[in-house]
């Protein structure tokens, strides 16, 4: 009997205790240690400002050099000081919901006292930020920025242990509600694993009214759905760049439910860092949680005490190399639409293995009617202007970049190398 009782007790052990869906598989200590490592040469690139978003990967890192984050926090705080102060003055460069996110969660990471009244300040400029943010979903339907900045936001105060207005909470719910994180006709991916993250922390900081939380529950549900329906035919939910914040959000999610799509998302994940495809550092910085287990959440309760310094940058590889052109030439195709004339279409010849935004640098010396001009964000170079036509977040327009016949690129003009012969189409187009 004493054996029966035995056999029970292990069968409710298994069934209590929680099922690691994304799990990394055994014999990838190394392919994770190198993305690691070309995540902390990053950080030696002084050419734009510093990410918070790369400290925030680095730290969530089980593995680490604690005099490169050292140095790379001590940048990341003049910078914000840089920035608070600027802004002070110049109500044109004010910062964004999500950069003010990332720079908390980056200090919140650094297990800074953030109980200081410069951190308080900061906090409390935040929460003032997202009630802009809902006031301008109030009047125009939309917010300021964008709903994967709003969730940015609500995480950074929750991992804070700071109460939201529930008025603000109830805003991204209602968008949920209404299918409405969408990038032109699409699910947006990525947008609804930050929101379903979000909902996941403040449901869990046990800080709501019971309907509210009622309501998260149910949204978390619907973004948790639209994820898992969201998968490709090679396993990536959304495309391979949208994948680790939605491996972030199952593995948050702690559901023994739905057991092979993670799996499957992480495998894909793994094979593309195999070919390379992880090398923009924004995106490595959201796929470094996944390989260690974690997510975004998890910055709440990082340890500062008893972390492994173990990477080591060689000092004749510090900088991340730059690609090799090819001696070979390509020839593209440019196709430029906008609603306010006629399409144009041409052609530029460029060395192999050239950025798409050398090959529009070189567009621009080939061909005397044809000019553009970006801007720099987190996530690298992004098109502003094309042939004296501006995007503009007022009227929620972008210049999205597709290759024939009609396919959205998953990098952006400084990642993407086109291959010989391909036809890139710059669309003005709306989000």
């Amino acid at each position: 009997m004493a054996y029966v009782w035995l056999g029970i007790a292990v069968l409710l052990q298994c069934l209590l205790t929680p099922v690691k869906l994304c799990e990394i598989p055994e014999g990838n200590t190394r392919l994770i240690r190198s993305l690691n490592l070309k995540l902390l040469r990053s950080t030696i690139d002084n050419s734009g400002e510093p990410n918070p978003s790369i400290y925030i990967g680095l730290r969530l890192s089980e593995d680490h050099s604690l005099e490169r984050e050292a140095d790379y926090l001590k940048k990341l705080k003049t910078s914000l000081e840089t920035i608070t102060a600027s802004s002070k003055t110049n109500n044109q460069d004010q910062p964004t919901t999500g950069i003010l996110a990332l720079y908390l969660m980056a200090l919140k990471s650094s297990c800074d006292d953030m109980e200081k009244p410069e951190m308080m300040r900061l906090i409390t400029r935040l929460k003032h930020q997202l009630h802009k943010e809902k006031k301008q979903i109030n009047e125009k339907d939309d917010p300021l920025t964008n709903y994967f900045q709003y969730s940015l936001g609500l995480i950074a105060l929750c991992i804070h242990d700071k109460k939201v207005d529930e008025h603000v909470i109830q805003k991204l719910i209602n968008v949920e509600k209404k299918d409405g994180f969408v990038h032109g006709d699409t699910v947006s991916v990525d947008t609804e694993a930050m929101a379903g993250l979000a909902f996941l922390c403040l449901k869990n900081s046990g800080l709501y009214s019971p309907t509210l939380t009622a309501e998260m529950n149910l949204a978390i549900a619907n973004v948790k759905q639209k994820i898992i329906k969201s998968k490709n035919a090679e396993g990536a939910l959304g495309n391979i760049y949208s994948t680790p914040l939605a491996v972030q959000f199952l593995s948050a999610l702690g559901s023994t439910k739905d057991i092979e799509e993670c799996p499957k998302a992480i495998s894909v994940l793994l094979e593309a860092m195999k070919q390379g495809k992880f090398s923009n550092p924004m995106m490595m910085s959201q796929l470094m949680p996944v390989l260690h287990q974690k997510s975004y959440l998890d910055v709440a309760n990082i340890k500062c005490t008893g972390n492994k310094d173990n990477l080591v940058l060689n000092p004749s590889t510090g900088m991340l190399p730059d690609v090799v052109v090819g001696e070979e030439r390509i020839n593209i195709m440019i196709t430029v639409e906008s609603p306010l004339s006629e399409p144009v279409t041409f052609g530029v010849e460029a060395p192999a293995r050239s950025s798409l935004l050398d090959i529009l640098k070189s567009a621009e010396k080939q061909n005397g009617n044809f000019m553009f001009k970006t801007k720099d964000s987190l996530y690298g170079p992004f098109l502003t202007m094309v042939n004296g036509v501006t995007a503009t977040l007022a009227e929620r327009t972008y210049w999205q970049l597709l290759k024939d016949p009609n396919t959205p690129l998953e990098e952006g003009i400084g990642d993407y190398r086109p291959q010989d012969g391909e036809v890139i189409t710059l669309r003005l187009s709306k989000w």
